[in-house]
């Protein structure tokens, strides 16, 4: 490669084309930009090798001595890698061999009702009292949905129907929409906390559903990086357990305790979870029903339902071959 120009051109050019194919492509977009940088930094001219690929892996921000981590980094470029080879025929694709397989999920810390309780009350908590409304309404409707803390942030006012009881999630990880119905004590909450925001802030007609309450964001709508800093300063504070195998409680993880506790509610109440499977995958936005499956065994709240579907059936009695 003559020049790192020619990369950064390179990555926008697939970039470009995976938007076209209805990709958002926001984690690759970052993963290739702060590629490009780590290879401008080392001054590389020629091809592009796993080498050099593995070392902007092993070197993130976070400092992750997780080969698991750099095996997720090193899987985003694989695609890069591949498309490239057909202008610069000499560019190696890495594969899962160097640092192992980044396909296996982390155990989710699944959140009891009162760990909720409690993020609910220390999130009401927050000032100004917008403020506080916004996020345990927030932190509230991701509890009970399962949506995506993405797909929330991003809900327009006019995405919110609340006389039908539907929320309408829009180009979502998958590049698809889908409409989500949602529970009367939803639909109350949600309609409270709109009461209040009306109240206090300029009505638009593209305006957010939920809102900034502070400085030049105020009545803009929130940026993932807000809702986490808000999120995680709540973590701290209320000082959970971490039942996961990740480093500590996760936003996301309040979709997974939604999957799992409606699973868990289905057993109790003598549901045929397979039959109602795939609702459960189209309710949350799964691409495959295999993603929502992946929970039966991966859960250890649900680890029994797992092995109940395939338990063997046993004789009664030994079965005499003689």
């Amino acid at each position: 490669m003559s020049t790192t120009i020619t990369l950064h051109s390179y990555a926008e050019q697939f970039l470009d084309e995976r938007r076209r194919l209805g990709f958002a492509s926001r984690t690759m977009a970052y993963a290739l930009g702060s590629f490009s940088r780590h290879v401008e930094a080392l001054g590389i001219d020629g091809p592009l090798t796993v080498e050099v690929m593995a070392a902007w892996a092993r070197c993130p921000k976070t400092a992750s001595d997780d080969p698991k981590t750099w095996a997720r980094r090193l899987k985003v470029l694989r695609p890069f890698a591949r498309w490239l080879r057909q202008f610069e025929p000499c560019t190696e694709v890495p594969d899962n061999t160097i640092f192992g397989s980044a396909d296996q999920r982390l155990t989710p810390h699944i959140y009891t009702e009162q760990e909720i309780a409690d993020l609910l009350a220390a999130a009401h908590a927050l000032q100004p009292m917008l403020r506080g409304a916004t996020y345990e309404t927030l932190f509230g409707l991701l509890a009970a949905s399962g949506l995506r803390v993405s797909e929330a942030v991003h809900l327009l006012d006019a995405d919110v129907d609340l006389k039908s009881a539907l929320l309408t999630v829009r180009q979502t990880k998958f590049a698809k929409s889908r409409q989500v119905p949602v529970h009367p004590s939803t639909l109350a909450a949600l309609r409270g906390y709109r009461r209040l925001r009306d109240a206090q802030i300029t009505i638009t007609e593209e305006m957010p559903f939920f809102v900034g309450t502070r400085g030049r964001r105020h009545g803009c709508a929130l940026s993932l990086r807000q809702v986490t800093r808000v999120f995680q300063r709540l973590r701290s504070q209320l000082s959970w357990v971490n039942r996961g195998a990740h480093a500590a409680p996760r936003i996301h993880d309040l979709r997974h305790t939604f999957v799992v506790r409606r699973m868990l509610l289905w057993q109790a109440q003598g549901i045929d979870i397979n039959q109602q499977m795939l609702a459960l995958s189209t309710y949350v936005g799964h691409a495959m029903v295999t993603n929502t499956y992946w929970y039966l065994t991966a859960v250890p709240e649900l680890m029994a339902l797992a092995a109940e579907q395939f338990e063997p059936l046993l004789p009664d009695a030994e079965v005499d071959h003689v």
